[in-house]
């Protein structure tokens, strides 16, 4: 059984919500950064920064959230959560999987930065803020006119996408884009999620 190493309101959200929207049997093992135990010499063995989240396979452990979610989507095949390879839909899930990894998260970042320094009403605050509907407005045409980020449906670009436009929302950058907002509704409202926030 696959082990998913976690920490609550992390990045490792991503994977544990892929894990239940496989259906896939899995061990959460839980850590506690505050007390040292993402830095563990057995841990470090795992990541070498001492990050989660962390799958542990077979064949042994991988790190970083999104290539986990997509070595997951691979895994099965069956499920339809990533398209066949070599297809234009395939390229278009690389694409926006990488695209929440580059331009939306990291404009997320220097927001929750502010959010954490209790400055998000200030100058560089709403500069913050700005940044990230300046990245995350193009998604707005593309849900107008389809309910995922693929006309297939939805996939692990959604997961990958979807946690950081959650993440966005919760610190008051989702505004004035309702098909967004819905997209976020839509995502939420997924047993799977909501399994991987408990």
């Amino acid at each position: 059984m696959m082990k998913l190493y976690f920490v609550p309101r992390t990045r490792a959200t991503r994977p544990r919500w892929l894990l239940e929207e496989l259906g896939e049997k899995y061990e959460l093992v839980r850590l506690d950064p505050s007390t040292g135990e993402t830095k563990t010499a057995e841990h470090l063995a795992r990541n070498p920064w001492g990050h989660v989240p962390v799958l542990e396979t077979a064949e042994g452990p991988v790190f970083e959230s999104a290539a986990i979610a997509l070595h997951l989507a691979d895994l099965h095949p069956e499920k339809k959560l990533i398209p066949p390879p070599g297809t234009h839909e395939r390229a278009l899930c690389y694409q926006w999987t990488f695209f929440a990894m580059s331009e939306a998260e990291s404009a997320a970042v220097k927001l929750a930065a502010h959010a954490r320094a209790r400055t998000l009403d200030t100058p560089e605050g709403h500069e913050a803020k700005a940044g990230v509907r300046k990245a995350l407005h193009p998604l707005e045409a593309i849900l107008a006119r389809q309910p995922f980020m693929l006309a297939s449906g939805f996939s692990v670009a959604d997961v990958v996408l979807g946690s950081v436009v959650i993440w966005a929302a919760a610190m008051g950058a989702v505004t004035d884009a309702p098909h967004l907002q819905a997209y976020l509704e839509r995502l939420k409202a997924r047993p799977a999620w909501q399994a991987s926030v408990s």
